[in-house]
């Protein structure tokens, strides 16, 4: 049975992406030594937050955008076998956008 989870308010569920093995020298890095990444692709994210004047104000960021957020930030969950993380909007840094290959004239 699938776990669907919605994250509530301001908050965003996300799946950290993997850093690479190896240094551009070539060293492999083994995983005890690495550092857990600061970049994820967001999975779900809440409703929003409600203004001074009762509005509800929508999260700047949507579900598989990829994005850097703050390295200690959120609260790591397991759901169906798999280690997400929820964090708070206001502990993502920004949006990484791909960029695109421009055509050689």
């Amino acid at each position: 049975m699938s776990t669907k989870f919605i994250p509530l308010h301001d908050r965003v569920l996300l799946r950290r992406l993997e850093s690479d093995a190896k240094t551009s020298g070539g060293i492999i890095i083994p995983d005890t030594a690495k550092e857990k990444p600061a970049q994820g692709e967001i999975v779900a994210v809440g409703t929003g937050v409600r203004d001074e004047h009762g509005k509800l104000q929508p999260l700047a960021v949507k579900a598989g955008e990829i994005v850097l957020f703050s390295k200690w930030s959120g609260t790591e969950v397991n759901i169906d076998g798999e280690e997400l993380l929820v964090v708070k909007e206001s502990d993502i840094m920004g949006i990484i956008e791909a960029k695109k290959k421009s055509k050689a004239a």
